[in-house]
């Protein structure tokens, strides 16, 4: 499902493309290492990792050390790997978003979460998905249709594709731009969730980590 708002490739660097001034997202249809991926979808729902830390770069190693050891993944071969990738992704979301410092949040899900179709209120926002249905986006030219039926809406919807990344262009400082999308509706059907979600510093952030 292409329109002209989006942006997808298997090389990473079309998630620059988000900065464009017609680009509301950009895909990076990656293949993240299976182990990673299967590992986290057998793992028991209650040991799915989750927190969420204000980091400024040079950090990022140790808050995400911090925030998995707590768990019972921890330094287990699935706790690096998903270390490893999470680190990989902070870095490419800063050098595109020009930031020093990322808000870095990883969600464990059991419910619909942002149910609703609507356009972040933020510059950028990078969303990835370990386990679980990942994010629904609408056409461009359906935002509207999608923004005003909400659950009535039957229009066309694309799931982002298992282990991709995807770079979602908000409506902060621009109203009406942005790609429409919503969490998938997951409530009842015993589904876990577990999504990684960065984003640049705001009122809504938690203070700076400290080492």
């Amino acid at each position: 499902m292409d329109h002209p708002g989006l942006a997808r490739s298997r090389d990473k660097a079309v998630l620059s493309r988000v900065l464009e001034p017609t680009t509301t997202l950009a895909i990076w249809e990656r293949q993240p290492p299976r182990a990673l991926l299967d590992g986290m979808a057998r793992l028991c729902p209650a040991h799915l990792p989750q927190g969420r830390a204000l980091v400024w770069l040079p950090d990022v190693p140790a808050a995400l050390t911090a925030m998995l050891s707590g768990t019972p993944i921890g330094l287990t071969p699935l706790g690096v790997a998903l270390h490893a990738d999470i680190l990989a992704l902070v870095s490419e979301f800063a050098v595109i978003a020009g930031t020093d410092v990322v808000d870095i949040r990883l969600d464990r899900l059991a419910h619909d979460a942002c149910w609703k179709f609507h356009r972040d209120h933020v510059h950028l926002r990078l969303l990835a998905t370990y386990r679980g249905p990942a994010t629904q986006i609408v056409p461009d030219e359906q935002a509207e249709t999608a923004l005003r039926e909400q659950r009535a809406y039957r229009g066309p919807l694309e799931d982002v594709p298992e282990g991709a990344v995807a770079l979602f262009k908000g409506a902060r400082g621009s109203p009406g731009q942005g790609a429409v999308h919503r969490s998938p509706p997951i409530k009842g059907t015993g589904m876990v969730r577990s999504v990684l979600c960065l984003n640049l510093p705001s009122e809504a952030s938690p203070r700076l980590w400290q080492p």
